[in-house]
């Protein structure tokens, strides 16, 4: 087993023995009772995430979870169950987190190109905040409540200078959708405090995600307390909400660190006690909105071998899943290197490493690569391959069409005992479940 899937197997996952144990149920009995490949999700290793991140925020923050990382309604009522709210980015979101018991007012609103239908839905129930990225956003969202006969907490969504930019996939800082440039921002609020309908409640920076240091994070806050700064000045008021948005990384390849939580928190104590004596923000709540943080380490992807072969020199491990279900670990999904995430022989975990493999899926292209040149124990058909690092991404942003074979199902893991959270189904059945729980709502308010 290679160093970060070790260490990862270590720490999160310390009763296994040669056999991966999650939450103290072998994988083995898993793959056995509901077949491969799946994803299993656990409940203790959300529960460690959301701890070390709450202990490294000072009160004056609240945690909203990232719907869009991993929307499986169990994960969702679990982080509302530790008090966290929730940021959503489509009306699909909106109704998970209803279903899941989250009030309205508990659910931020991000994202480019919200259209008038998803803004008609929340509004009409009711919301804690949608954060705008457009001015025509905001006159769409005046329009809407004005047929609706109500008011909108809204923040403004910056898309920050250069200099606050960060992470390994950079959102903000240059040209983007996302949010309206800082450069802007007084003509902004200016056009959005001349729309009676529309209350500007706060601001959101969020300029990248996957940042796994913390002092890049650290200067994105201070920059965050001096937009915030100039726009309460500009409002005679403080705001109510400073939205850091998410960006707070883990480590999927073996050049990689984790985020140092420590160093995290003293930074923030050192900001927090400045900040405590500025008048601006007299009762401005602070909120982050991490994802994959929470999620990304307690979810592993299980698959099984189905064929070794051995073509032109070069041995490949063929696996009944792949990048329809896990996108990302294919490298599909925004990698510009193909870099292996953590990979293991889940009924072999000590075995010794042999020569080095391909690891690829059932599907009829080359992408469909979930390893490369990987050192693995010998292995032979019938053995469980696990790729960690799973719980956020995984099955929500992977082409599970392609091919039209089964979706995996998920499980959920808690207190040694593990459930079916979604069952193994046909993409048919899959689109046909979707749609039936689909709303129509009337697209009439489009500016």
């Amino acid at each position: 087993m290679a160093d970060l899937a070790a260490s990862i197997a270590a720490k999160y996952f310390p009763l296994s023995r040669d056999i991966l144990s999650v939450g103290g149920v072998p994988v083995t009995r898993l793959a056995e009772k509901y077949g491969t490949p799946f994803f299993v999700y656990d409940a203790g290793v959300l529960d460690q995430k959301f701890d070390a991140l709450r202990s490294a925020l000072p009160s004056r923050f609240s945690i909203f979870y990232s719907v869009k990382a991993n929307p499986s309604p169990p994960l969702v009522r679990h982080f509302l169950n530790r008090g966290c709210g929730l940021e959503i980015a489509s009306a699909g979101e909106f109704r998970c987190a209803l279903a899941s018991g989250c009030p309205p007012a508990r659910i931020v609103f991000a994202g480019p190109g919200k259209s008038a239908a998803e803004l008609d839905l929340v509004l009409s129930h009711g919301l804690g905040e949608i954060h705008v990225e457009s001015l025509l956003e905001a006159r769409r969202i005046a329009s809407i409540c004005r047929h609706l006969g109500r008011s909108a907490r809204i923040a403004i969504r910056i898309n920050p200078v250069g200099e606050a930019e960060g992470g390994a996939m950079r959102m903000g800082g240059r040209p983007a959708p996302f949010g309206i440039d800082e450069e802007l921002l007084n003509e902004t609020m200016d056009a959005v405090l001349s729309m009676p309908e529309l209350e500007l409640c706060g601001i959101h920076l969020f300029t990248g995600t996957q940042i796994l240091d913390a002092e890049i994070l650290l200067g994105q806050y201070r920059h965050g307390l001096g937009l915030a700064r100039r726009v309460a000045g500009r409002l005679g008021r403080p705001l109510h909400t400073l939205d850091f948005g998410g960006g707070l990384g883990i480590p999927y390849f073996s050049h990689e660190h984790e985020l140092d939580l420590l160093a995290l928190r003293q930074g923030l104590e050192t900001i927090c006690e400045e900040v405590d004596r500025d008048p601006a923000f007299d009762g401005t709540q602070f909120l982050v909105e991490p994802g994959r943080f929470l999620a990304g380490e307690a979810g592993i992807y299980v698959t099984r071998v189905s064929d070794v072969k051995v073509s032109r020199g070069k041995k490949f491990l063929i696996v009944d899943g792949g990048m329809n279900h896990h996108l990302a670990a294919s490298g599909n999904l925004g990698q510009t290197i193909k870099r292996n995430y953590p990979i293991a022989v889940l009924n072999r975990l000590n075995g010794p490493a042999g020569a080095a493999v391909d690891i690829v899926g059932p599907l009829c292209t080359p992408l469909d690569t979930l390893g490369r040149s990987v050192q693995l124990p010998e292995v032979v058909v019938g053995d469980l391959v696990g790729i960690f690092q799973s719980g956020a991404y995984g099955l929500s942003a992977s082409p599970v069409a392609f091919l039209s074979h089964a979706i995996p199902p998920e499980i959920w893991v808690q207190a040694g005992q593990d459930s079916l959270i979604r069952s193994r189904g046909a993409y048919a059945d899959f689109a046909a479940d979707t749609s039936s729980r689909s709303v129509t709502i009337a697209t009439s308010f489009v500016v």
